[in-house]
């Protein structure tokens, strides 16, 4: 480009010498007129030189406007091809996994369906489980030797179900207070407490009434200290910011279970009011299956996270390419643009050799064509 610039603006040159050789000449007089035709014919062939090169650039830039064409059009078969295989690439990546999940997901409930068919079995042998946990009572006299027993089956319960990465033994809440268990579970509802409460004098006070005053009174001291103990689990373990907005109240006794839901509703009703949950064995074995599964859920929606993060990332680049895109086509706007200015200055500068070669020359006069050369006695610009 640097060079054709420099063909036109030497034929220019070449032709605005010769004008300024016919001007002087014809202020000089009417003598010289072999050389005024000289002069006018250096000026046709200037203007002829300045058209062959003219039309030399023509030829270039349009044969470089083509190249240019063909290497856009390349280049965007190639684009559009990459982009075609990284979009077949991802949408097999996500049916993999869309095909995996569905695949764990479908083990998980297996599994659940396993879980329940133990419970059903559990519950059809409640009364064993009742007798059982009766004939601990000399084992169990002792309050703290009661409390170690139910962290034991608690714990027991929570290691055969759970991951090690779900729960925590004597977990640290509010500061100045220490649970059984802590469950943790991912935001909502966050981390659950399990604290487990064996009140058994109360129960065997109440298994042992022989009149109904002794009943009443038995009933009323076991309401109480279930009451008592849901108070202090909701007032320690359910710490705003920290832990759920519930907590669970771990039963180790079938027997007392039962009991309480089946002499005591008003007790649990309140239990439910200070969002403290009852369990048994059998029932928190349940709770613990539904936790895993929740678990389970949390890791796939991560996964599910992870693919729309690349999709975004894949959505970003297209933007990208589109930008850059766009900007190649605005350069190739103005290399158009440039090409159409350069053809009207051509047309332009042909048009003034016209007028010129149309000048007639006489003895006395010059017809001068208005507004191409200037009136004699005049100095032009």
């Amino acid at each position: 480009m640097a060079v054709d610039a420099s063909m036109i603006f030497g034929g220019v040159a070449a032709v605005a010498v010769a004008v300024a050789a016919f001007l002087l000449l014809r202020r000089r007089g009417g003598d010289d007129e072999a050389a005024v035709a000289r002069a006018v014919e250096n000026m046709a062939q200037s203007q002829a030189a300045l058209g062959g090169r003219l039309a030399q650039l023509a030829e270039t830039q349009a044969a470089a406007q083509a190249a240019l064409a063909e290497r856009l059009q390349a280049q965007e078969r190639a684009l559009a091809k990459t982009v075609e295989e990284r979009l077949a690439a991802l949408a097999k990546r996500v049916d993999d996994g869309l095909q995996q999940s569905s695949q764990r997901q479908t083990t998980s409930l297996h599994e659940l369906r396993e879980r329940l068919v133990v419970i059903d079995a559990a519950q059809k042998n409640i009364s064993q489980l009742s007798a059982q946990v009766v004939s601990l009572q000399d084992v169990l006299s002792n309050k703290q030797a009661r409390g170690a027993f139910g962290e034991v089956q608690l714990g027991d319960l929570v290691r055969n179900i759970l991951p090690p990465s779900a729960y925590e033994f004597q977990a640290a809440i509010g500061g100045k207070y220490r649970v059984d268990c802590l469950l943790k579970l991912p935001n909502p509802p966050g981390a659950i407490a399990v604290d487990a409460k064996f009140p058994l004098e109360s129960w065997h006070l109440l298994r042992q009434a022989k009149d109904e005053a002794e009943t009443i009174a038995a009933g009323r001291a076991f309401a109480t200290a279930i009451m008592k103990h849901v108070r202090d689990i909701a007032e320690k373990y359910i710490v705003p910011g920290e832990t759920a907005e519930s907590a669970l109240m771990f039963l180790p006794s079938e027997a007392i279970y039962a009991e309480l839901h089946a002499s005591f509703p008003e007790v649990v009703e309140k239990s439910y009011r200070a969002k403290v949950w009852i369990v048994s064995p059998t029932t928190l074995m349940a709770t613990l299956n539904t936790i895993r599964a929740v678990l389970k859920d949390a890791q796939m929606r991560e996964q599910a996270g992870l693919i729309q993060k690349e999709v975004a990332l894949l959505l970003d680049d297209i933007g990208r390419l589109d930008d850059r895109v766009a900007g190649l086509s605005k350069h190739f706007d103005q290399a158009s643009e440039d090409i159409r200015q350069i053809r009207i200055s051509t047309d332009k500068v042909a048009k003034r050799a016209d007028r010129i070669e149309a000048v007639q020359l006489g003895d006395d006069t010059v017809e001068v064509v208005a507004g191409t050369l200037p009136q004699p006695g005049r100095v032009s610009d």
